[in-house]
């Protein structure tokens, strides 16, 4: 069995025989694709990273592909090693999958390292290179909303890799973080790292609190909402006209998203975050401005952003 045929075969247990026939068709089938990119992650259906980065590449003149590979924790190195045998140029990576993947990467940019986790991978004269695009794109959608500059109260609910990268990013900042997670140690541990980072931040126990009251933001970041479930605990007592998140974009008003606008609260769904980690994955495999109008359009062709 060649190197690709193996690497073939982990495909179909990985992502399914539709996109391994794909596979087959780019690398063999006569298509004259220069360059490979995807995301991966379990569940991957919802994704709208193809969308946006096909309009991309059309308004850009690039030829190149994007796929969504559903690929589970268990076969996450075998998917990493068949990526790089079938020439791919890079790809995003997301749930479950931000913080697992560090072992298998050559090295991590200095957004990556302070993070702890990877959404974007680069492949440079052979090596896998990891990069963080989630708390920039985070950031910049925030700009309309806060002025970061000034001092502020962040709320992050999440420990994930979505919300190291977002804390991180939110560090050279002059805001206060507070973090919440279900389990209290990865919180911890975050706001540690936030601190060794010069910033400010502590943690607090996962359920409501005082800190509802003193948030001018909150930032969900968990995977509570993707089946559009409620959220475990009240928002009652914030603040009307504070900062609600959710970096869910897919359904696109979560439950949570709707409890904060019945209580007067700005909010603001995952669809902008989205939009901007892309753009700087974009710029940072190319090393060329992103077609932003272009990748923006697309995207909201499929799903409104809240404000």
């Amino acid at each position: 069995m060649t190197e690709w045929e193996h690497h073939s075969v982990v495909f179909i247990h990985t992502r399914g025989h539709e996109e391994l026939c794909f596979l087959i068709v780019t690398n063999f089938g006569g298509i004259d694709l220069e360059k490979h990119f995807a995301v991966i992650g379990d569940p991957i259906a919802h994704s709208l990273s193809p969308i946006m980065h096909q309009a991309g590449y059309k308004t850009a003149g690039y030829v190149a592909d994007y796929q969504k590979f559903q690929v589970i924790p268990e076969a996450l190195g075998e998917a990493v090693q068949g990526l790089r045998a079938l020439g791919f140029t890079g790809w995003n990576v997301t749930v479950p999958h931000k913080e697992a993947i560090l072992p298998y990467l050559d090295e991590l940019t200095v957004e990556a390292q302070r993070a702890g986790a990877v959404n974007t991978v680069k492949v440079k004269q052979g090596r896998l290179v990891g990069h963080n695009t989630d708390g920039s794109g985070l950031v910049r959608s925030l700009e309309d909303y806060l002025e970061l500059s000034e001092a502020k109260k962040i709320v992050i609910l999440g420990a994930g890799g979505a919300a190291k990268g977002i804390a991180m990013a939110l560090a050279p900042f002059n805001v206060d973080l507070l973090i919440l997670n279900r389990t209290p140690e990865r919180a911890k541990e975050l706001a540690q790292k936030v601190r060794e980072y010069g910033g400010q931040a502590s943690q607090a126990a996962w359920g409501p609190g005082e800190w509802i009251a003193q948030a001018d933001c909150l930032i969900q970041t968990t995977s509570i909402g993707l089946k559009n479930e409620s959220y475990p605990f009240s928002l009652e007592g914030i603040r009307p006209g504070s900062v609600v998140v959710d970096i869910i974009f897919n359904p696109w008003e979560t439950p949570f998203l709707k409890s904060a606008k019945t209580l007067d609260c700005r909010v603001l769904n995952g669809i902008d975050m989205l939009l901007y980690q892309g753009v700087n994955a974009w710029e940072f495999w190319f090393e060329d401005r992103a077609p932003v109008e272009a990748m923006k359009m697309a995207l909201y062709q499929q799903c409104k952003p809240i404000r």
